[in-house]
């Protein structure tokens, strides 16, 4: 294999669902490269086909009922869909790496993060006698604060973006040549989103890997792509370096979801407009108990001092970190949840409200 070949190469992909008269083809002769160190995102609307083609990458698709009609996939000059299954594992492991949209879904929830990490890199040859301190310096290296006090942690006592580092740990724990990551930031918020995608991009730098990076966010394509290809119903549409692709993109549909991103600004509200919700100071505080008697001793304060106004015609939106509070509000506001403040619903305070009493006339 040459320097200068590619690290991925894919021709004329196709994949099907189900056999026979009944075999679906959902994804039809996709053909692409990856260079080493470099970003290739793949893009389009839901059911396009692009997560379909990432997991055929590494043949994670369902066998018989998914089948490749035509193509091959070459990683490092060898063809994975005629890989064998031992030589595939290793592949899988070592050489390419995935991290998926919802942590929760691929870490095991009866495991703890050290446990997870530290099978990752046993199973693909690492030394047992230092393991705790590589699996502590791939969280620091994720950016885990205190890592060695989150060894013990399970799946369930981590935030969104600490599960989203630990499986980005996992998938660096030995050094791939290729990371797939599909839609790894769409459940997390937009601070946390930030901070995974300079995360990748970082350690991309350092490590020298290639990226797959499978979205429709068109804003992470602009911030982190080298090259852009467009997917619709399975079919590639549209290829191209990321600026020049956004600048002056060909195909009509491409042209279409450049267009749909959201633009403009929202006209003046009407501050005399009737007022149809008004919430003041709204407190949602949860007693933290300690004890034999179970005392309260503090108080997280999920929702302190909260005060919105909503006008009718208007839309209020409500942003903010996982945990500042926004759905705890809204639950408040909807009385699913304790709270004290005042809340007031179309002149009437919520809590004399009956819950079959609809809007008042």
């Amino acid at each position: 294999m040459s320097a200068d070949a590619p690290l991925l190469d894919v021709r004329d992909l196709s994949v099907a669902f189900g056999q026979g008269e009944r075999k679906n083809v959902v994804v039809r002769g996709a053909s692409f490269t990856v260079q080493r160190g470099k970003t290739l995102a793949i893009v389009g609307e839901s059911g396009s086909g692009k997560s379909v083609t990432a997991q055929a990458l590494v043949r994670l698709l369902p066998y018989p009922i998914a089948s490749h009609p035509s193509g091959q996939v070459f990683f490092k000059g060898v063809d994975v869909l005629k890989m064998p299954e031992p030589k595939l594992r290793a592949m899988r492991g070592s050489g390419v790496t995935m991290v998926f949209q919802e942590p929760m879904t691929s870490l095991n929830p009866l495991h703890n993060i050290e446990k997870q990490i530290g099978e990752i890199i046993t199973l693909h040859g690492g030394v047992k006698a230092d393991l705790r301190a590589r699996v502590v310096a791939l969280l620091e290296e994720v950016g885990i604060q205190n890592p060695t006090s989150r060894l013990g942690a399970y799946p369930h006592q981590l935030s969104g973006g600490q599960r989203q580092r630990v499986m980005i740990a996992m998938a660096l724990a030995n050094r791939p040549d290729l990371l797939i990551a599909d839609e790894p930031t769409t459940a997390l918020d937009v601070t946390v989103q930030a901070q995974i995608l300079a995360l990748l991009k970082d350690l991309q730098a350092r490590l020298g890997m290639a990226l797959l990076f499978i979205t429709h966010d068109l804003g992470i394509v602009r911030s982190i792509a080298d090259d852009v290809i467009v997917m619709q119903k399975g079919e590639i549409v549209e290829r191209g370096a990321t600026a020049a692709m956004f600048a002056a993109p060909q195909h009509a549909y491409t042209k279409m979801l450049l267009a749909a991103e959201p633009k403009g600004v929202a006209p003046p509200s009407d501050l005399g407009a009737k007022t149809i919700l008004e919430a003041r100071d709204v407190k949602v505080w949860f007693p933290i108990r300690k004890g034999f008697f179970r005392r309260v001793f503090d108080n997280v304060k999920a929702v302190d001092g909260v005060s919105v106004t909503v006008r009718e015609g208007q839309t209020l939106g409500i942003v903010g970190e996982s945990g500042s509070g926004k759905t705890t509000l809204g639950l408040a506001i909807l009385r699913l949840i304790r709270s004290e403040g005042p809340i007031v619903y179309c002149g009437r305070i919520c809590w004399a409200l009956r819950p079959s009493m609809g809007r008042p006339q």
